[in-house]
């Protein structure tokens, strides 16, 4: 792994995660969240946008899904903004389209250090396998609070599995994007000299 890495852990009484990330890496993943559909749209994530990631959670899937998912969104945001630091250098902006089949989506997202989100959208099924599909939106939703960007995403087909796969392979695509380094650019790529708020 790179330089730009990061490791970020959460414990409660509904999860305990630990989380790696690299930034620029092959695109290798480690996942285990207990929940096989969100299991492969993590190595997707990992896979699309050349992140090498591991994910090990230990969740309260007794209940339903939402915990893991959101806390997983929590820590991956947390470990992306540390791994990014003062983000010198980056590209910064990016914007993708993706498409499955019938399904596509997109995402807009500036790395601008002010965490900010929109959806537009729908998903087909209420659930694929043990993943409810509303928790997509929300793992980007939470990924980007916790990460400090801004992310505009949409997502719209006939199959609720093709339209979140869709949504996390165009998600990866524009982090791949905007994380990239610009050698022709010094410093933070903002006129305030700061991506921190």
């Amino acid at each position: 792994m790179s330089e730009r890495t990061a490791t970020a852990t959460r414990e409660t009484a509904e999860t305990t995660i630990e989380c790696t990330l690299g930034v620029d890496g092959t695109g290798s993943a480690t996942i285990d969240t207990g929940i096989g559909f969100f299991d492969h749209m993590l190595e997707a994530l990992a896979k699309h946008g050349l992140f090498d990631l591991e994910v090990d959670c230990d969740g309260d899937l007794e209940i339903d899904d939402h915990h893991t998912v959101e806390d997983v969104a929590i820590v991956l945001g947390t470990a992306l903004d540390e791994a990014l630091g003062d983000r010198a250098g980056i590209v910064r902006y990016a914007d993708r389209r993706v498409p499955l089949d019938e399904a596509v989506a997109g995402a807009v997202v500036d790395l601008s250090g002010r965490p900010r989100f929109y959806f537009d959208g729908e998903f087909s099924q209420a659930s694929v396998g043990g993943f409810t599909s509303d928790m997509a939106r929300h793992f980007c939703e939470t990924l980007a609070m916790n990460a400090g960007i801004t992310l505009h995403v949409d997502v719209e087909g006939e199959n609720a599995h093709h339209e979140v796969e869709a949504l996390f392979k165009t998600l990866a695509r524009t982090l791949d994007d905007a994380t990239r380094l610009d050698d022709r650019r010094e410093g933070t790529p903002s006129t305030k000299g700061t991506l921190n708020g």
